[in-house]
């Protein structure tokens, strides 16, 4: 009997028992603020993800609000991550010493092909380039092996590359 008293029920069921009522929640949260299938859609899953982490590291309670929580502190991540990518791409505009114009050109081709890419390489790719972080870290973000991580960046380089050869020798995005 003494050893089922220290049994804590598994928080993960209560989150698994709110998801089809959570999911339109949060998915409409997202999309009224970001206005963006695609992204909402990304957040929602990131949402939920970080979701069964915090249910596997703690006990936290497990409601919509606590949810939407969550999604806002990953759409406020996404915006940030936006913010760092301007930044970066204006430090770039200001070193070229070329026509303004066409710098703005090349950062707005540069948004969209890293928007074309898959979740998953777009993730890498503004972890080690736009964010700077070295790839231990991204691997740790990532929740990857440092061996995966460097393998995943080697695809994700090759297919922003072929992405943005595609659009420059096609006048842009279809």
């Amino acid at each position: 009997m003494s050893g089922q008293q220290g049994v804590r029920p598994d928080p993960g069921f209560d989150l698994l028992a709110l998801y089809d009522t959570a999911l339109p929640e949060v998915y409409g949260y997202l999309l009224a603020r970001c206005g963006r299938r695609s992204l909402a859609e990304d957040l929602t899953a990131e949402t939920f993800l970080a979701a069964v982490s915090a249910c596997r590291s703690g006990s936290p309670r497990v409601t919509v609000a606590w949810l939407v929580g969550i999604a806002r502190h990953k759409l406020a991540d996404h915006w940030r991550a936006l913010e760092v990518q301007d930044r970066t791409l204006r430090a770039l505009e200001h070193d070229e010493a070329e026509d303004p114009w066409e710098a703005e050109l090349d950062a707005l081709l540069a948004r969209e092909t890293l928007d074309a890419q898959i979740p998953q390489h777009r993730a890498a790719l503004t972890l080690r380039y736009l964010d700077g972080l070295p790839v231990a870290d991204v691997a740790r973000a990532m929740d990857r092996s440092v061996r995966a991580t460097e393998a995943l960046l080697v695809r994700a380089r090759s297919a922003f590359r072929r992405t943005y050869t595609a659009y420059t020798r096609e006048g842009g995005p279809a």
